[in-house]
């Protein structure tokens, strides 16, 4: 592993390339998230969208307003990551080789020597390559910068990887009370508005009832998702919809849109 700090490959692009900007941004979109609702216990898992802050911000917020009222309530110190990749082709799933990763609001260490455990613990790879370019990940950084800055980071892309087997480290992170884990996935792509609010009704049915059978036409990140859905299922944890829109509901037209919605597990 080497010590260099991994570049944002989005900023500008996904997010502002400034700092106050991207601050002022953030900010905004956790001010105006509702408050969610008080849970019975305290959250396990987050499900995120990734997409570009103006499309899916409004949504992502609704889970990060959840993780800053309840960070002072419980023992986290890291968060792991799970995410698909887009841009380059991965079997199973990798982590990256750098120790920090680096936004406009800063650098954020991973935590390294988790890492390592992990590694040597599961099948994992070394994969700076399909990280480096990937936006699925970076895009939770400058939330979880903004409200959780003491959280060290382990990112893990997921690509073609079975249910079980991502069940099984899900469930072996939540052996940890210093350990939240999130999941990084927007719902369908390139519906009309009326089409993609139908399906994406399927699809959270299906995420409630903890049904790990998604497909990448439903969620983009189904691999980590149905993984923690099994998970979930096994350890008889409940999931909650924080909230469910698409890009024509934010930034984008109506005509051929992308979902997204946050959840929570506990």
């Amino acid at each position: 592993m080497t010590a260099a700090i991994r570049p944002a490959a989005v900023a500008g692009m996904f997010y502002p390339a400034s700092a106050p900007a991207l601050s002022m941004l953030v900010d905004d979109l956790l001010e105006r998230a509702k408050e969610p609702e008080q849970l019975p216990r305290q959250p396990r898992a987050l499900v995120v969208p990734h997409a570009g802050l103006v499309y899916s911000g409004p949504i992502a917020a609704l889970a990060y307003r959840l993780l800053q009222r309840e960070l002072p309530r419980t023992q986290w110190r890291r968060v792991v990551l799970l995410g698909p990749n887009h841009r380059l082709p991965l079997r199973g799933m990798a982590l990256p080789e750098e120790e920090g990763w680096h936004t406009p609001l800063g650098d954020t260490p991973l935590d390294v020597p988790f890492m390592q455990q992990l590694q040597q613990t599961f099948d994992l790879a070394m994969r700076s390559d399909v990280h480096l370019p990937e936006h699925s990940l970076e895009v939770q950084l400058p939330f979880l910068q903004r409200v959780a800055a003491g959280l060290k980071l382990v990112p893990i892309l997921v690509g073609q990887a079975e249910a079980d087997r991502v069940a099984r480290l899900v469930q072996y992170l939540w052996q940890d009370p210093h350990t939240l884990v999130l999941i990084s996935s927007d719902l369908s792509h390139y519906h009309s508005w009326q089409e993609a609010r139908r399906l994406d009704e399927i699809t959270t049915d299906m995420i409630l009832a903890r049904e790990p059978q998604l497909g990448s036409e439903q969620a983009c990140g189904c691999h980590a998702l149905n993984g923690l859905l099994l998970a979930a299922r096994q350890e008889k944890l409940e999931l909650r919809c924080l909230g469910q829109c698409t890009s024509g509901d934010t930034a984008g037209d109506k005509t051929q849109v992308v979902g997204y919605g946050a959840y929570v597990c506990f």
